[in-house]
């Protein structure tokens, strides 16, 4: 049975988690993608669905029943007192689910590194879960540029997203490990390709 180092991949709003964590999961790491899981708790049928329905009321319901996501990112992202209602109704199913997957992966033995992608990895308190923790990052006005054209939002909308989330300076602070993401795609997956090698080594 190979013994695992799990790992949290965090950063802000567009500073290129993705990028780094399929890399991660490309090189043989366990991946587990924080973002898929919150949507698939909000699916129809669920219990964190019908709470946020009740909550939120039937506009974000889109007309084949699923979520009407943009309705409700324009909720919550304009009112943080909302941003924390939906929390609070999915953030204990997301945690629940991260956790078995981790447990089951560490109980199968298979991967020397698994990887939890997780945008809200300090606030949610799964940073100290981790045995490290890797923060990228990008300079403000690149993740700016990069989230405006990624979501097709204007710049005060981008704001808006940014500022909901712990402040990066404060991410890079408590980062084990810290990836630039200021230049080109090859750059940061070599940066990517050093520290897989060494996060190998942190596990012997």
């Amino acid at each position: 049975m190979v013994k695992s180092l799990v790992v949290g991949i965090t950063g802000g709003p567009a500073t290129g988690k993705s990028l780094v964590s399929a890399e991660f999961a490309s090189l043989g790491a366990a991946l587990i993608d924080a973002d898929i899981i919150a949507r698939e708790v909000l699916s129809p049928g669920r219990a964190e669905f019908e709470a946020a329905v009740s909550v939120f009321g039937p506009s974000i319901v889109a007309p084949d029943g699923t979520l009407a996501r943009k309705v409700l990112g324009n909720i919550v992202f304009s009112d943080y007192r909302r941003l924390g209602e939906l929390t609070a109704i999915t953030r204990p199913a997301i945690l629940a689910v991260i956790r078995e997957k981790i447990a089951a992966l560490k109980e199968a033995g298979e991967c020397a590194i698994i990887v939890l992608d997780a945008p809200l990895l300090f606030e949610a308190g799964l940073a100290a879960k981790m045995d490290k923790v890797i923060v990228v990052f990008t300079d403000e006005d690149v993740q700016l540029k990069r989230l405006m054209k990624r979501d097709g939002i204007t710049e005060p909308r981008a704001r808006s997203l940014i500022a909901s989330q712990m402040p990066l300076a404060e991410k890079k602070r408590r980062a084990h490990y810290l990836i630039d993401n200021n230049g080109s795609p090859a750059e940061t997956l070599a940066e990517v390709r050093s520290l897989y090698k060494a996060l190998l080594l942190e596990r012997c």
